[in-house]
Order: structure tokens, then C-alpha cells, then sequence
């Protein structure tokens, strides 16, 4: 990812995953703010269930399906 400020999707709900798209509104749930200093590989939660978000822990390898 580039330098920057990134605003991640916690509801799931956005069309541009992993990043916030405003779908939040009207629900309790908000995005989470995340700056990023110089040029680096992240690696976004996808599933929301990380105790780490936005960045993923592994939490989706727990999940049932």
C-alpha cells in the first residue's frame, strides 16, 4: 500500500472491500481509520472478524462455513 490514509469497511456491507464506501450509514457500525507511513504490504481483513482489524489475524481460518 502507498502512504496514506485508508478508512476500512467494518460492516461488510461496502462495493469496494476492504475499504469504506459510506454502506455503513443507518447501522452501529463505522469504519476504522488507518495511516500508513511509508510503502509497506498489508494484509486487510476480509471477514470481520479479526481482534487485529483491519488488519487480518487469521480469525477466518476459524470460521464455519
Amino acid at each position: 500500500m502507498e502512504p496514506g490514509t485508508y478508512w476500512w469497511c467494518s460492516c461488510g456491507q461496502s462495493s469496494h472491500q476492504p475499504f469504506c464506501d459510506g454502506s455503513h450509514q443507518g447501522t452501529k457500525r463505522a469504519p476504522v481509520k488507518m495511516v500508513i507511513e511509508e510503502e509497506q504490504t498489508v494484509a486487510w481483513c476480509l471477514c470481520k472478524h479479526s481482534k487485529n482489524a483491519p488488519l487480518c489475524d487469521g480469525s477466518h481460518a476459524n470460521l464455519q462455513t
